[in-house]
């Protein structure tokens, strides 16, 4: 479908239009009384929230990749049907196949208190069913007001029940690294998964803190976690549901050197908190059956 095509059958006047975006990519650009946001149709991606008055909650790097078959680096990627590397290696991409993907747009709307509501979704295809076999309907609601929500919805349409890990790859704009704190994990068990880590399962003691490459699996975590940052002075909060676990990263200097998508300094200005279903926290879907992950995020 075409730009203007999309524009005609789903703008919003005053609120929203579609845009093309770098390397020709369709984008929703929201502009309500409570926010502005960015939306990449590729990939199904938030790619930044602001609220008014407030500066963005979204990092996007500025070197990332706008092309067909290369994931957006920032904002909200999604991970679906698998979360980090195929667990049947097979050879398929990390991550899943939906984030370098065109979804389309199932419907947008303006709801009563002003916020702006998106659909976009995506459905088996035979060449989806190449990389993953089975039948299945998905799509992200994101509402962009005071904050940002979003439900990441499964449907399996097939003959045959599947299971699947899935995130919202969150990237959060931060002032520096080192002066954040992610609060709400601690008595909870991780994974870790950083380089020289050693690996295994260990305990959170206190906040959450980076001074070095992060790349952990919380296990059985609250509803609630928050991201403090005493360089801007805020907080963000993050509620979730349909989920057990959640991720925290940053790649730190080394890989984010090693990374064409990022600058070499780009570690100290994000962190990644992620709403997901990862490690054993694995979802099944029966046949005709649904699964929602829902993360809400704003500033407290």
């Amino acid at each position: 479908m075409t730009l203007e095509q999309l524009d005609a059958d789903y703008s919003l006047t005053h609120q929203l239009t579609f845009v093309a975006g770098p390397g020709g990519l369709p984008m929703i650009e929201i502009n309500n009384p409570l926010a502005k946001a960015t939306i990449s149709v590729y990939g199904g991606q938030v790619l930044s929230f602001q609220p008014v008055g407030a500066a963005d909650l979204l990092f996007l790097s500025e070197q990332a990749y706008y092309a067909e078959g290369k994931a957006i680096k920032g904002g909200v990627p999604v991970c679906w049907p698998w979360f980090g590397a195929d667990p049947e290696n097979k050879g398929r991409a990390a991550h899943g196949f939906v984030r370098n993907r065109m979804w389309n747009v199932n419907s947008t709307e303006t709801l009563e208190d002003g916020e702006t509501k998106v659909v976009l979704g995506l459905s088996d295809s035979e060449a989806t069913r190449e990389i993953w076999p089975y039948g299945f309907e998905m799509a992200i609601a994101i509402t962009v007001g005071t904050t940002l929500r979003l439900q990441l919805m499964t449907r399996n349409t097939g003959d045959q029940p599947f299971a699947l890990t899935q995130a919202l790859h969150t990237y959060f704009s931060v002032g520096e690294i080192g002066q954040v704190e992610v609060l709400g994990l601690e008595g909870t068990r991780y994974l870790d998964k950083a380089k020289g880590s050693g690996g295994g399962e260990k305990s959170q003691l206190d906040a959450v803190t980076v001074a070095a490459e992060v790349d952990r699996i919380y296990l059985n975590v609250p509803s609630e976690l928050a991201i403090v940052d005493a360089s801007l002075g805020r907080r963000i909060n993050i509620t979730s549901s349909g989920s057990k676990t959640a991720v925290v990263w940053n790649p730190w200097a080394e890989i984010a050197a090693a990374s064409g998508d990022l600058a070499d300094d780009s570690y100290q200005k994000f962190i990644c908190v992620e709403t997901t279903n990862a490690a054993t926290d694995v979802v099944e879907v029966p046949v005709g059956g649904d699964a929602c992950l829902v993360a809400t995020y704003g500033i407290g």
